[in-house]
């Protein structure tokens, strides 16, 4: 591609996690090489407003976003850009590839995917398929589990199922785990909506809470004294699996807090394992980007428990953070890739899988033309 690439970078959005995505946005446009790319930034407003202007991010940082004209990308192929709403008959704002770095549901879901999917622009990250997967704690669990994957106990319920009865819901659960555990909505990133529950009455407290974000909730078996151990992986269909690092969370548990706001949670980087165990997290790590058909990038999310070092898959994170202080990048780096050409990486690797997919045939004639 001659020239530099346009790269709209798309942040913000309808979404929990409306925050996190701005501050990855953020460290990604600083990161990103002027010479040779030209950024379009779109932001998406909290109730679901698309805006496109040089200082869009900032816009939605200082939540004054009102009167920005709105932009809408429409989801046909020849456009490939962005349309003033409202207005016909002008050019697009045109884009070579997206970068999609909107967190959580509406962003991270598959919904954004599916959209660039029919808009026929690159994108960089996880498909429609692995994204909405990736997401949903319940579903990317039973994939795990047929891929013979290990993984935690637990249950999970909708919101019908609590309202119906919430006795028969808490006896269901406590037959299965034991307390403590983690109780967390089945569609959310950054801790967002997780509580710690050591009884009954704090497991009802912590169902509200994860109702707020979810219909679906998932409990989880708390794996006691483990350590948080995170690996980032690369590629497409040969991914490859970077150092391993560890979370020591400022709080008992890595919450929003830990994560974001306090600044005291502290990254050991490279993790100190054995080395056997070490080369067992990276195997199992690709494995779960595979199993989840994954593309571009994820960090996978694991515990080890001390003395015995019995591995466990947490989550797998489609769409990691890309903040200053977020792992993905950060271990990236430690493996010697660093920030900038990690994102120059990643855009090849989006380019990659749009020409892959584009050489599919789209159409089909049937020897007679019996729908006529």
């Amino acid at each position: 591609m001659e020239g530099r690439i346009r790269i709209g970078i798309i942040f913000g959005g309808r979404s929990g996690e409306h925050e996190v995505s701005l501050a990855s946005a953020a460290s990604v446009v600083r990161a990103l090489d002027p010479e040779k790319f030209s950024i379009v930034p779109i932001g998406i407003t909290p109730d679901g407003r698309w805006i496109s202007s040089p200082d869009a991010l900032l816009k939605l940082m200082d939540q004054h976003a009102e009167g920005e004209p709105e932009r809408v990308l429409l989801p046909e192929p020849h456009r490939q850009g962005l349309l003033e709403a409202g207005r016909s008959g002008e050019e697009p704002l045109r884009v070579d590839v997206v970068f999609p770095l909107v967190h959580g549901t509406l962003g991270e879901d598959g919904s954004l995917q599916g959209l660039l999917e029919m808009a026929h622009i690159p994108y960089v990250g996880a498909g429609v398929l692995a994204s909405a997967v990736g997401l949903d704690k319940v579903v990317q669990k039973q994939i795990f589990g047929r891929a013979r994957l290990p993984v935690a106990s637990y249950s999970w319920f909708t919101a019908a199922e609590w309202r119906a009865g919430q006795r028969s819901v808490v006896r269901r659960v406590e037959g299965l785990l034991r307390y403590p555990v983690f109780v967390k909505p089945a569609n959310t990133g950054s801790s967002v909506g997780i509580s710690k529950a050591r009884d009954r009455r704090e497991l009802r407290d912590a169902v509200v809470v994860a109702l707020e974000y979810d219909r679906k909730v998932i409990v989880e078996q708390a794996i006691r004294g483990a350590r948080e151990i995170e690996c980032s992986v690369l590629g497409n269909d040969d991914p490859t699996a970077s150092v391993l690092g560890e979370i020591i969370p400022s709080n008992e548990f890595y919450d929003y807090d830990a994560k974001y706001v306090d600044g005291k949670s502290r990254a050991i980087i490279p993790a100190e394992l054995p080395k056997k165990v070490t080369k067992r997290i990276r195997e199992l790590a690709v494995q779960a980007f595979r199993a989840l058909d994954c593309a571009g990038m994820a960090r996978v999310d694991f515990f080890v428990t001390r003395g015995r070092n019995r591995i466990v898959v947490n989550e797998l994170n489609t769409l990691p953070g890309f903040t200053e202080i977020s792992m993905f990048p950060k271990l990236w780096a430690a493996s010697g890739i660093p920030y900038p050409e990690l994102l120059e990486r990643l855009v090849e690797l989006a380019f990659e899988r749009h020409r892959d997919r584009g050489a599919l045939k789209r159409s089909f004639l049937p020897s007679r033309e019996w729908y006529r």
